[in-house]
């Protein structure tokens, strides 16, 4: 009977269970330290390889990411030299505009001072001259009367005279000096109209001093975006990320604006194309009502950058300023005429609803049911005309959202691409480890199966030691022996 038979007898499953478990554990013991070395360059192949990934992506996030800061600090530069250029043209135009008017404001105030000048010379009070005559009316009463009548008659008549010369030269003050309140009461418009041009000059000095505080602000802006300081870019990032999310919900609010009008035009468009009509799988009146639209936008960008107000092509904003207008009223005619025909198809889209609606009435034999409300439909015709005129031109304005999420929609994606490399980076490094340390687990479980030989090998070797450490003891007192010996002889 060979081993092979005794093993695979049915009756003797346990024991061949055994017998096999017995044979494995004693090849997992002996290929032991193949199985470790296999499984712990395994490991850290795999974690070596994990860990040069995780670095590569992390210098391609820190590449992107310095990428990023240049490109932000680009565009943030740009955006502030065009703050600052927008700034100094009105201040430009606001010199221009006030030192044209400072020639013909100092001459007015010239004159206004002169006027006043002359006007205050002539209102001075000059006090009236005494008369020649007082000292010879003061000689004739110092004459001693000595009781003669014709002496009191003199001075009597000379009273009189002094009496009639005192009340003219009263009357000639009183006269002169109305005549000098006069003149002041005239002055006070022209110190009035001095102040309103002084006034003037203060406003317009104010203004200046306030465009140049805003100047002054860009610049410190502009100087830290050139220095790359990080104020500069956290600045700027909160900026991208406040436009970008602010850009979007207006684009948001378009989309839905123009959604309302593809469903105000899509109805009386089948009219016009036919309704039964497909291509490319759609009809093709929403196709034309979706054209329309997009031409719209087209045309509100257009127009846009004719005015300057965005910034998205460059090429029509270096074209020539004539250039330039005849293409803005271009622009602004094409739209006008599809704000016509919006409107006039809103008015057919009407139309078309009172024609359904009377058909509904006629097939349920409800004349009159059909008949109520006509008198009160020109209000829902007159919006739909209303809101077929106005969105077109509501559309134009989307121009300046977009232009907004488009620049700071890099900036976005940037950041979301540095953050989704680090995290990669992150779990690979984390892949890495948990790789070295399960070969290390993979090790110790490989010990747990082979437990029994690693603990009888445990024991030989501990046997060996303890014969080893015995014969150790014995071999100082064998040559002390030999040394004593020696010296006897």
């Amino acid at each position: 009977m060979s081993i092979s038979d005794f093993v695979f007898w049915p009756e003797h499953v346990i024991l061949s269970v055994l017998v096999w478990a017995i044979i494995l554990i004693t090849l997992a013991y002996l290929a032991r330290k193949p199985v470790h070395l296999a499984v712990h360059s395994f490991s850290r192949l795999l974690h070596h390889a994990l860990k040069l990934a995780a670095s590569s992506i992390m210098s391609a996030a820190h590449k992107l990411q310095q990428r990023n800061r240049e490109v932000l600090l680009a565009a943030g530069r740009e955006a502030a030299e065009h703050l600052v250029e927008r700034e100094f043209e009105r201040v430009d135009d606001a010199v221009r505009r006030d030192l044209a008017e400072y020639p013909a404001l100092h001459r007015k105030l010239g004159d206004v001072v002169t006027k006043v000048d002359e006007d205050f010379q002539k209102s001075t009070e000059a006090p009236p001259s005494a008369p020649g005559w007082a000292k010879a009316v003061e000689a004739v009463a110092k004459i001693p009367s000595a009781g003669d009548p014709m002496v009191g008659n003199v001075l009597k008549s000379i009273h009189g005279s002094m009496v009639k010369a005192n009340d003219h030269a009263l009357a000639e003050y009183r006269k002169s000096s109305g005549r000098r309140h006069l003149l002041l009461k005239r002055m006070l418009p022209l110190w009035r109209k001095m102040e309103t041009s002084l006034k003037q000059v203060d406003d317009n000095i104010n203004s200046l001093i306030g465009r140049s505080k805003a100047i002054d602000k860009h610049m410190d802006e502009y100087e830290e975006i050139v220095r790359k300081t990080d104020r500069s870019e956290q600045m700027l990032s909160s900026s991208s990320l406040t436009q970008f999310f602010i850009s979007a919900f207006v684009m948001a609010i378009a989309i839905g604006g123009a959604a309302i009008n593809f469903n105000l035009i899509a109805r009386p468009m089948a009219e016009m194309v036919g309704g039964g009509s497909m291509l490319m799988g759609f009809k093709t009146n929403s196709i034309a009502a979706l054209v329309i639209i997009l031409v719209e936008v087209a045309m509100g960008l257009f127009l846009m950058e004719s005015l300057r107000i965005t910034r998205l092509f460059p090429v029509i904003g270096a074209l020539n300023d004539k250039v330039r207008i005849r293409m803005a009223i271009i622009t602004f005619s094409i739209i006008f005429a599809l704000a016509n025909v919006e409107a006039g198809l809103a008015y057919m889209r009407e139309i078309l609803a009172q024609d359904d609606a009377a058909l509904r009435a006629a097939l349920l034999s409800g004349e009159a049911a059909g008949l109520t409300g006509i008198s009160e439909r020109w209000i829902t015709t007159a919006a739909q005309m209303g809101m077929g005129f106005i969105l077109p031109f509501a559309l134009v304005f989307v121009a300046i959202p977009l232009e907004s999420f488009v620049h700071s929609l890099r900036t976005v994606i940037g950041l979301v691409a540095v953050a989704m490399l680090r995290v990669t980076a992150a779990s690979l490094r984390l892949l890495g480890n948990i790789s070295r340390y399960t070969g290390v687990l993979l090790v110790h479980l490989y010990d747990l199966i082979i437990v029994v030989p690693l603990w009888v090998e445990k024991l030989v070797m501990r046997s060996q030691a303890a014969k080893s450490g015995a014969a150790s003891e014995h071999e100082p007192q064998n040559m002390d022996d030999t040394i004593v010996r020696r010296m006897s002889v």
